[in-house]
């Protein structure tokens, strides 16, 4: 069964996207919840002459992107929590705490779209890489460095 997404699904597809799926993921999940529509023939057709239209705007939108993540590669982002005397972190430094101090920075990122490279959960004091998803062909890396309050 195919399927045109309306929004993103991670691990399925972008928005806008034609995409194969299982008829009772479909008909069960995705269609009745307003996340894809069933791709018939009039359905792709509107689909085409819309994507053909979007194109331009979508090239600008990726530019910005671009310009975006060269401008976040360079910063490096202080994130505070509560440490012990052994560097040890009480908690966990998670990409709720990264996208609330990018916004400080200047940065609008929603959190799902951080992910902190090599490790789920950033526990000890230091500096750390992580990914931010700036639109679905552009991926940025920044460092962040979590100190002490």
């Amino acid at each position: 069964m195919e399927v045109i997404l309306k929004q993103d699904v991670r691990n399925l597809g972008y928005a806008n996207d034609v995409v194969k799926v299982r008829p009772g993921f479909g008909r069960n999940y995705l269609i009745p919840r307003g996340i894809a529509i069933l791709a018939d023939a009039s359905a792709k057709k509107m689909h085409a002459e819309n994507m053909r239209q979007r194109a331009h705007k979508e090239a600008k939108i990726k530019a910005e992107a671009e310009t975006n993540a060269g401008k976040l590669a360079n910063v490096t982002v202080k994130v505070g929590a509560k440490a012990g005397d052994n560097g040890k972190i009480f908690g966990s430094v998670t990409a709720v705490q990264l996208a609330e101090a990018l916004r400080k920075a200047g940065y609008d990122l929603d959190r799902r779209n951080i992910t902190i490279e090599n490790e789920d959960t950033v526990k000890t004091l230091g500096t750390y890489n992580a990914k931010a998803r700036l639109h679905k062909e552009v991926v940025a890396t920044f460092k962040f460095e979590v100190v002490s309050e």
